[in-house]
């Protein structure tokens, strides 16, 4: 840990905090710094990044309607 920088597995635990702007600015610009230096926690962060985006997309998709009627079966009381 060269030059002040926090451990991998502290990035890597705050990492959804920080994809989510949760953090204060100090420790999102430690994290930063980190990243800058640490390519396998930057490689994390970016796998991270694309697979939320990923997700979001699919969630403008449509289901189509008979799988729509058989969840709301599913769901409906009995």
């Amino acid at each position: 840990m060269s030059e002040n920088l926090i451990p991998c597995e502290v990035v890597i635990e705050r990492l959804f905090a920080y994809l989510d702007r949760e953090l204060d600015e100090s420790t999102r610009a430690e994290i930063d710094r980190h990243l800058h230096r640490c390519h396998d926690c930057f490689s994390r962060k970016e796998f991270e990044t694309r697979l939320r985006e990923k997700v979001m997309a699919s969630s403008t998709e449509k289901a189509p309607d008979h799988l729509r009627r058989r969840v709301e079966a599913l769901l409906a009381p009995r």
